[in-house]
């Protein structure tokens, strides 16, 4: 994981790979983080309802040597002057445009759990491989659909199968040569995990584009892409189960397959461009 990431982002991508009394810190300092960095750790134990020791442990998986290192870090991200959501008042537009600017007020945290090398060898073996297999099931099939589409588009050849049995079936089918993308938020879908599990036994590579650095897909992928969550704090991300950043990490990601393979790109694009303009002839003809 990206060690520039806010400790916010780190938390919520490592908070279900941790033990009961550990989740509950992690979720008392989601919950408000401007009342935690004025805290010490014996008060943030009681307001968690846990021992002093838990918030230590909790702070070392975090990866800070201690709740001291903890609280620096927040103040910082804190202090770091984050865009403030304008309240648009009442009504249906005025709650839509409120919760949209909180939305995008947290995408530029959405790429902090990136490395370079490990999106990069990802990327590389997207072009790469021989067949490519986009999975999801769940809230995650219409990113999956949408990557396997912009990525065929673009001159990568992508297949995406929406049965979860007929993904197993494919998936294990899979040899070295080949790629299984697998697109889930929370990393723990039973239905993806199996299709992930069935290529890997195949010998194909996995990469795996989900929201949580501790995960069983992340435990099975061999590249992990962790796109920070979007909300505010866990119970947040929960409700809201928001997939905006997921769809602008597959544009961005399309892009850069796309720059690696741009004689076939070019290729395609421009009989993807001849099919749009005759449908778009034919609506036009149709009104």
């Amino acid at each position: 994981m990206s060690g520039n990431a806010p400790p916010t982002v780190r938390i919520q991508a490592l908070r279900n790979s941790m033990q009961p009394t550990e989740r509950r810190v992690a979720d008392a300092i989601l919950d408000a983080p401007d009342e935690v960095v004025e805290l010490t750790a014996q008060q943030l134990a009681d307001r968690a309802g846990v021992a002093r020791s838990s918030v230590v442990r909790a702070c070392q998986a975090f990866g800070f040597r201690g709740y001291p290192q903890l609280r620096v870090a927040l103040a910082a991200e804190l202090g770091s002057g984050a865009p403030a959501v304008t309240d648009h008042g009442g009504g249906v537009l005025g709650r839509l445009r409120t919760a949209i600017d909180r939305a995008a007020a947290a995408l530029p945290a959405s790429t902090s759990l990136l490395d370079a090398e490990g999106l990069e060898r990802a990327r590389d073996a997207v072009v790469g491989a021989g067949r490519l297999l986009v999975v999801a099931n769940g809230l995650s099939s219409p990113i999956a659909s949408d990557l396997a589409m912009r990525l065929t588009a673009a001159g990568r050849p992508a297949e995406v199968i929406a049965d979860a049995i007929a993904q197993q079936i494919s998936a294990r089918q899979l040899g070295s040569r080949d790629v299984c993308v697998v697109v889930s938020g929370s990393g723990a879908n039973e239905a993806s995990l199996r299709a992930a599990s069935a290529a890997a036994r195949g010998g194909a590579a996995v990469v795996a584009i989900t929201s949580f650095a501790a995960s069983p897909l992340v435990d099975l992928a061999t590249h992990a892409l962790v796109i920070a969550p979007a909300g505010t704090s866990f119970r947040d991300e929960l409700e809201h189960t928001s997939r905006a950043a997921h769809a602008l990490f597959v544009e961005a990601f399309v892009d850069e397959v796309a720059s690696r393979m741009p004689e076939a790109g070019g290729a395609v694009r421009a009989q993807v461009l001849e099919i749009l303009s005759d449908n778009l002839g034919e609506a036009a003809l149709d009104r």
